[in-house]
């Protein structure tokens, strides 16, 4: 493990500092107040120069290179997976501890996989590098973790995923999408290759996260599987995922079934819930009561309802889980690792 000195304030650097991630780790660095001696914004050569606010005070934009991370302790990436093969190594070799969003590094088995509401001991073994998990998968994690020990067998997830999740530059063109209305016959605006240039967005559902892979799955599907028995360390978990994206700004949501080696009551499973760090219990079908996607906007947290017991299985209980994308899938749950590090955490 590469120690991080106990201080009473840090100098972090944010890399992609001017992405919607970047700014939304910004945001939560100082919403979350944690311990900021120094903020160092690190983007590409065409964003340097550029001001971001912090705490009430413009910061501006240096071009990432290995020097800029000289005498950095935490380093929070999120400028994609190239940019994170390159300059991790040089963070740590800088002496910084590197938390990092993309999937890089996600499934190396000597770089923790992190949530800290279920994993935070994973964090003792870090050699300088430490994985902030797929959107998706977090939040899954969050409200599964307080049942794995009633026998969990088998997770059935199917997801509802925001365009955001693709970048702002998909935002911008489901909102255009929208301007033009349902009759438009103009090809899409989607300037990613997760998104199929002939299927619109608005006003449709389509599923498809990411690439296909050979298997027929995408590979957004596979990170659900792979990441979810990394993190819970349940090698042998089965996972049978479908990631769908549906034309909403923010927030995930996820129709989960669970199946145990016993039959298991819905109470049960609401009273851990209810306990359970980082989840919020919405479950009151009678008031109509039950997550949305603008219910997470803009929280941490991960919202949990709809919780019901299989109709032909006693085995098998089903939920509803939503959280922000931006936030607890990503810049919240990276600053949560932050604050874990150094000791004021989870």
């Amino acid at each position: 493990m590469v120690s991080l000195q106990k201080k009473d304030a840090y100098r972090v650097a944010v890399l992609g500092a001017t992405g919607a991630v970047g700014r939304a780790m910004v945001e939560t660095l100082a919403r979350r107040n944690f311990p900021v001696a120094e903020l160092r914004l690190l983007a590409s050569p065409k964003s340097a120069g550029q001001t971001i606010s912090f705490r009430g005070e413009p910061v501006v934009v240096q071009a990432a290179e290995e020097a800029a991370f000289a005498g950095i302790d935490i380093a929070l990436f999120s400028a994609g997976a190239d940019a994170s093969l390159t300059f991790a190594p040089l963070a740590v070799r800088q002496g910084a501890v590197v938390i990092d969003n993309s999937s890089a590094y996600r499934m190396h088995e000597d770089v923790p996989l992190v949530v800290p509401e279920v994993n935070p001991h994973a964090l003792a073994h870090h050699r300088g590098i430490i994985a902030n998990p797929n959107c998706s998968t977090i939040q899954l994690v969050v409200a599964v973790k307080p049942l794995v020990d009633l026998g969990l067998e088998h997770i059935h997830v199917a997801t509802y995923q925001a365009v955001s999740g693709m970048g702002q530059k998909a935002v911008d063109a489901l909102m255009q999408e929208v301007a033009r209305g349902p009759a438009s016959s103009e090809p899409t605006l989607f300037p990613v290759v997760s998104q199929p240039e002939h299927y619109p967005m608005a006003f449709n559902v389509l599923p498809q996260c990411d690439v296909f892979l050979d298997n027929g799955y995408t590979k957004e599907e596979m990170k659900l599987v792979n990441e979810s028995r990394k993190i819970l360390e349940l090698p042998g978990l089965a996972v049978s995922p479908t990631a769908v994206r549906v034309p909403v700004l923010y927030g995930h949501s996820e129709a989960v079934a669970l199946r145990f080696s016993r039959p298991v009551r819905v109470e049960e499973v609401r009273e851990r819930l209810a306990r359970a760090p980082g989840v919020v219990l919405v479950d009151d079908p009678a008031r109509r009561r039950y997550p949305h996607p603008r219910m997470a906007a803009g929280t941490g947290e991960t919202y949990v309802g709809r919780i019901r017991q299989d109709l032909s299985d006693p085995h098998t209980v089903l939920m509803f889980i939503v959280a922000d994308n931006l936030l607890k899938g990503a810049a919240w749950n990276a600053v949560q690792i932050a604050e874990a590090l150094i000791g004021r955490g989870v």
